[in-house]
């Protein structure tokens, strides 16, 4: 598909070079040195072309948008459904671990289970809170306002509580009907406990690099069409293999933790899940949305 008709959002972000007196020059030279091409040629070029960054901003923050203007029952319902999706995640990883228990590389071949909840969450356009970190800001950071301000907040709230709402309730039917000696509920347990051992700043310091790669594929997405499963599940796969903090997937593990007697509930929000909520943020909007917006407001601004 030719990406100028996938985008509309393109064409648009490129029009913002074109009161450019030398990117018209470039643009002249590169129309006369291909003067000799056919049609097919030109064709095969153009839909080769790399979107660019300001390209990629605006179909991002196209999507943001509509995100901050839907309606707060269709937010929670989606939240909801994400919390309860990304609970994959340790599922996938519980089952991985305990089937590889004797394999030097379990760790890395279980961290492929922590992808599947990403996956499945993020390819069916359900509302994660750490993709909010980039999506929703962009918007904030183009045009500051306080109706965007408030609306970035209340999307913030509402997404973040129902992913947990969604996270507990999975946690909850799993410690009322599951066998706490199955293998896949005791592997899910020992990955949950792993994920226990890091707490106060160790949280915090492990979720600043998952928050920056949530917001790094959600940024490469525009770009990956027919390769997204890759790109998330690469991205995913590294937190969990890099032993970082996610704060939705490992509300899973924290409340598996606490309905099992392990966790006092106070530890699992104020040590673990709070912190993991700070570093995801400072990784998602304050260092790679931030960046993000960096590298093309001079070209936003020129236009």
């Amino acid at each position: 598909m030719d990406k100028a008709a996938a985008y509309p959002e393109a064409s648009e972000a490129r029009d913002l070079s074109h009161d450019d007196p030398e990117r018209k020059k470039t643009d002249r030279e590169i129309e006369r040195d291909e003067s000799g091409l056919t049609g097919h040629e030109r064709g095969q070029i153009k839909d080769n072309l790399r979107l660019s960054a300001v390209t990629v901003f605006s179909v991002i923050r196209r999507e943001g948008e509509e995100e901050l203007h839907r309606p707060a029952m269709s937010l929670w319902w989606s939240g909801i459904a994400a919390g309860i999706g990304i609970s994959t995640s340790v599922f996938a990883q519980g089952l991985l671990h305990q089937s590889f228990q004797d394999h030097p590389q379990r760790e890395l071949i279980a961290a492929f289970g922590y992808a599947m909840g990403f996956v499945l969450v993020v390819l069916s356009r359900l509302q994660l809170f750490t993709e909010n970190t980039l999506t929703a800001v962009l918007p904030l950071l183009a045009g500051p306002n306080g109706e965007r301000l408030w609306r970035t907040a209340r999307l913030w709230t509402i997404v973040l509580a129902a992913n947990l709402v969604g996270t507990f309730l999975t946690a909850l039917l799993i410690d009322i009907f599951a066998d706490p000696v199955h293998p896949t509920v005791a592997g899910m347990l020992e990955v949950s406990r792993k994920a226990g051992q890091a707490s106060g700043w160790t949280a915090l310091l492990d979720g600043v690099p998952a928050g920056f790669f949530i917001a790094g594929f959600v940024w490469m997405l525009p770009s990956s069409k027919g390769f997204e499963i890759f790109v998330v599940g690469l991205f995913a796969w590294l937190i969990a293999a890099g032993g970082f903090a996610h704060v939705v997937a490992g509300s899973t593990e924290m409340f598996l933790l606490v309905l099992h007697g392990e966790l006092p509930v106070f530890d699992a929000f104020a040590l673990h899940l709070a912190p993991t909520l700070v570093g995801n943020v400072i990784g998602g909007t304050c260092l790679f949305a931030l960046l993000a917006f960096g590298q093309i407001k001079a070209e936003i601004d020129a236009g």
